[in-house]
């Protein structure tokens, strides 16, 4: 069944992690609802915090079976007791010894079986490898030689050791791919460093060139796997919606991750998106429509 609390915050994710320790669930488990902004108020009067409704499932647990457990637990040591001083008297167990031995050989076959599948590992990460070397090099004065220049420009100022691989991959987008070990800096918390990056190339590189370019920056498949994450959250919210037919206000997004959850939920019936607030808090709301 679904049960909610209501918990306060100096902000709005402050709010949302107090319900999310006071419940001992993740972010994906529960749908929130705002029910009052935070007002810094003047000079430190008047201030409120932030009202978040934190809705999540409770399974029902029955009591009953858990009586009938405890009681059969205690009648059970009593038959039990006679049983054990049998056991020691016949002298049968001392022949069973050469037996015992057979077992031994079990181990061997599986760790046979793990040497087995250890190469397997081995070959599933060797095609990865050598994926970060398909790269083809920059043709000189092309638009792929500027991305990489400046990206590594950047890099270097970053203190990053990461290498720029940029490629045409239609007629005005190229795509960039930063190679190289610990990028999870030039991500930053949930992509916002490596947004940042992208925005500084684009807006560099259409400077100074005739028309228009886009320039997609990735680092790990970044991007692909936050697609992939947010289609599963947007499905799970949409799912919770329907159940409890009430809306829920998503956390805060970027434009980019709000037009992900649109084009997942807008085929799905009984349901509608749309978009409140400003940037960058600007939020997308799931709504249950009959």
């Amino acid at each position: 069944m679904l049960k909610s609390i209501v918990t306060t915050g100096k902000t709005y994710d402050l709010a949302v992690e107090a319900a999310l320790a006071q419940l001992g669930l993740d972010r994906d488990s529960v749908s929130v609802e705002l029910l009052a902004q935070a007002k810094p108020g003047f000079l430190g009067f008047g201030a409120s915090p932030a009202k978040v409704q934190v809705t999540y499932e409770a399974p029902d647990i029955p009591e009953a079976p858990k009586v009938a457990l405890s009681s059969a637990s205690r009648s059970k040591p009593k038959k039990a007791a006679p049983v054990k001083q049998e056991e020691p008297k016949p002298a049968a167990a001392k022949p069973e010894a050469p037996k015992a031995a057979a077992p031994k050989a079990e181990p061997k076959k599986e760790e046979a079986k793990a040497e087995k599948k250890q190469p397997k590992a081995e070959k599933k990460e060797e095609p990865k490898k050598a994926a970060v070397k398909q790269y083809a090099p920059a043709e000189a004065g092309s638009v792929e030689e500027r991305i990489e220049t400046f990206l590594a420009g950047l890099m270097e100022h970053m203190g990053s050791k990461a290498v720029p691989h940029a490629w045409k991959a239609d007629e005005n987008t190229y795509k960039v791919d930063l190679v190289g070990d610990d990028l999870g800096y030039l991500i930053g918390r949930r992509g916002d460093t490596l947004d940042a990056i992208q925005h500084l190339c684009n807006y560099t590189i259409n400077r100074d060139i005739d028309g228009h370019v886009r320039i997609n920056v990735d680092a790990e498949d970044y991007r692909e796997k936050r697609e992939e994450s947010l289609r599963r959250y947007a499905r799970k919210k949409a799912q919770q919606v329907l159940k409890a037919r009430r809306r829920t206000t998503l956390e805060p997004m970027n434009a980019y991750e709000r037009h992900v959850i649109h084009a997942t939920l807008q085929e799905m019936d009984n349901i509608t998106t749309y978009s409140t607030g400003t940037e960058p808090n600007r939020r997308v709301v799931v709504e249950y429509v009959r």
